[in-house]
């Protein structure tokens, strides 16, 4: 395991520095002026030298790639930079935002593994059955929904129609404190239409593995030996046909983040999702770098928490080998 880790390591040193760097040429290449982004409505009647004179003190006028190199030699020493649309240092706007879009993502990852697997379990018990039936078409409807159609979906229904769930935020208007309550009420929407949008996912491939599983030597002996179909399906089957759900961890965490953002924009959840998107729009370069190199980092720790799962759980394969 220390080997492999050591190895995923150094490979993710120069991916890393080529997303950066990847940021910064991007980010010198768009149409977004950051001079009128951080000077706000005060840019329209301010003059080219006043304009030319916070362009310089910002630093955008310099080449993007001696920008990366500045931000690059102080992230490594723990400066991260400071950001120009939200007048705080980097550290802190991620620090602020970092634990609200953990949280989302982690409640909505674990309800559709735990969900996918038993909607997925149910399935594969009778292939071609009635319950096989209608849990792949919803699988494969929701597969092709749109994760911010199913979010407005959502406020819709349950906010607007119902009154069940509050429509967004983290606390209630009124509220001055942050509460368990409140948080975990407000937590509930947004991470039930995040962990709606992974679940076809792992139902499809619990399903197929288990299916698979069942008709493997091992399953068939266990029947034959007269043991109960729950005790077969749960201590053989799903055993067995539950690792190939293990690779869908580190491929998954990209469209887990993207969707994370789609939520958090609509549901107003303080993550990352609005500095992402204030990062882009103002060209922030410390900040755009910061969470891109986040976001990267994060699919990286993904993949390679899938590869040490996978060699874990499946005798079959050495983690000297990966």
């Amino acid at each position: 395991m220390a080997r492999l880790a050591g190895r995923r390591a150094l490979f993710a040193g120069p991916v890393l520095l080529a997303v950066t760097f990847g940021v910064f040429a991007i980010a010198a290449a768009s149409p977004f002026d950051p001079v009128k982004a951080y000077a706000g409505t005060a840019a329209l009647g301010a003059d080219q030298e006043t304009l030319d004179r916070l362009r310089a003190n910002l630093g955008v006028d310099e080449p993007f790639w001696a920008r990366w190199w500045d931000w690059l030699t102080a992230a490594l020493g723990g400066d991260l930079g400071h950001s120009s649309v939200l007048r705080q240092p980097v550290t802190q706007v991620i620090g602020e935002r970092l634990v609200w879009s953990a949280l989302l993502c982690a409640v909505a990852f674990a309800v559709a593994v735990l969900l996918g697997s038993v909607l997925g379990v149910l399935a594969a018990r009778r292939p071609g059955s009635l319950p096989d039936r209608a849990v792949t078409s919803l699988a494969y409807l929701l597969e092709a929904a749109p994760v911010f159609w199913i979010a407005l979906l959502a406020v819709w229904l349950f906010a607007l129609q119902w009154d069940l769930l509050p429509a967004g935020g983290l606390t209630d208007t009124a509220s001055e404190h942050v509460t368990f309550g409140q948080v975990t009420s407000h937590l509930l929407l947004p991470a039930g239409v995040l962990a709606v949008s992974q679940l076809p996912w792992f139902t499809l491939y619990v399903r197929q593995g288990v299916t698979d599983a069942l008709a493997e030597d091992p399953v068939r002996g266990a029947r034959a030996r007269g043991l109960a179909e729950h005790t077969v399906l749960l201590g053989h089957a799903l055993r067995s046909g539950l690792l190939p759900v293990l690779t869908l961890i580190g491929s998954r965490v990209p469209e887990l983040i993207t969707g994370a953002l789609l939520v958090e924009t609509v549901f107003s959840w303080p993550g990352i999702a609005a500095a992402t998107v204030e990062a882009a729009t103002a060209v922030d370069f410390p900040l755009l770098a910061a969470l891109t190199t986040l976001a990267t980092a994060a699919v990286l720790l993904g993949n390679l928490l899938a590869d040490l799962l996978y060699g874990l759980f499946d005798p079959r394969v050495k983690l000297s080998d990966m």
